[in-house]
């Protein structure tokens, strides 16, 4: 016998059902959503895992989940482990700010080094890599201050 049973109240399945049929949830919650409809329509684990293509420890987790949790946790993302970014949105402001400036004396650009160089050198930051400027560069809406080229070398 299963440890966690889907038994899900009339208001949730509608919701669930709502939520398949509507189109506008990320495939990740959608696929959550038709793991508890066919877990409480009955379905095994496995049988569930190859209908979805999903792992079976991804059926058990979500089962789980719902068991433990409510219907909100097993739908919605738990946060990822990982670093957390060097720069913050005023940090990232002035990283965009400062490439649109004059390069310094006896440069024609801004390099990245040089923008991470000069991050460290104000105390922004303890350390920061050229890549980790150039990634903040690309998602920021600047023109890194160089028309003439529309390039910014590394």
């Amino acid at each position: 016998m299963k440890k966690y049973v889907v038994e899900l109240k009339p208001e949730q399945r509608a919701e669930l059902e709502a939520l398949t049929s509507r189109g506008k949830a990320s495939v990740r919650q959608l696929k959550r959503a038709l793991i508890l409809l066919a877990a409480a329509d009955g379905d095994t684990d496995e049988v569930i895992a190859a209908k979805l293509r999903v792992h079976l420890n991804t059926v058990q987790r979500i089962r789980k989940r719902l068991f433990e949790e409510s219907l909100k946790a097993a739908l919605s993302e738990r946060p990822r482990p990982g670093k957390s970014r060097k720069l913050g949105g005023p940090q990232e402001a002035f990283v965009i700010a400062l490439a649109c400036t004059d390069a310094p004396e006896g440069r024609q650009v801004w390099t990245m080094q040089l923008i991470a160089n000069r991050l460290v050198e104000l105390k922004l930051v303890e350390s920061i890599s050229d890549d980790t400027v150039r990634r903040t560069l690309k998602r920021g809406t600047s023109s890194h201050g160089n028309a003439k080229s529309g390039a910014f070398p590394r």
